[in-house]
């Protein structure tokens, strides 16, 4: 047998494992704070016969997400089939973090076919996050469809450490 002292990362592991994590629900308003204070997400939407999920940043405002995506996989499966999930996580430790998993259905925004309203309001929010977008400037102009997805259903839980 060896003396030499164990890594602290496994010392930390081997307490957490002791303890007992309480997990509980988050409230509605809890999970709408969680969603407003960050800006990157994950979006998971049904392809076929399986699952797939991507990040994206986006903006939160009231019953709506508001993003960015460009042409491709995920633009065609959620052009044909808007219904998905989306999923934000705080996570500080193995038994300390925050999730909210919000479902709803994906809309894209065309200030031409659709509510122009809604367009400007996305764009207003995108550029809150991001103050160039769709503009020669834009770090990312690849991403140029705008879109939102309604939260029609919102579920948070939250972990911390036992005693």
């Amino acid at each position: 047998m060896s003396n030499k002292e164990e890594p602290a990362h496994d010392s930390v592991a081997r307490d957490q494992a002791r303890t007992v994590p309480t997990i509980r629900e988050l409230t509605a308003d809890q999970s709408r704070a969680l969603l407003a204070r960050n800006h990157v997400g994950r979006i998971a939407f049904a392809i076929d016969d399986r699952v797939d999920i991507r990040p994206i940043h986006y903006v939160s405002d009231d019953n709506w997400l508001y993003g960015r995506t460009n042409h491709g996989s995920k633009f065609a499966t959620l052009a044909r089939h808007a219904w998905c999930a989306f999923e934000v996580d705080e996570v500080r430790g193995v038994f300390d973090w925050d999730s909210v998993v919000v479902k709803g259905h994906m809309e894209l925004l065309d200030p031409e076919l659709g509510s122009p309203d809604s367009y400007a309001r996305g764009l207003e929010l995108m550029r809150s996050l991001v103050a160039t977008t769709f503009t020669e400037a834009d770090p990312a102009p690849q991403r140029s469809i705008l879109f939102r997805l309604h939260v029609s259903e919102l579920t948070g839980r939250t972990a911390r450490p036992g005693p």
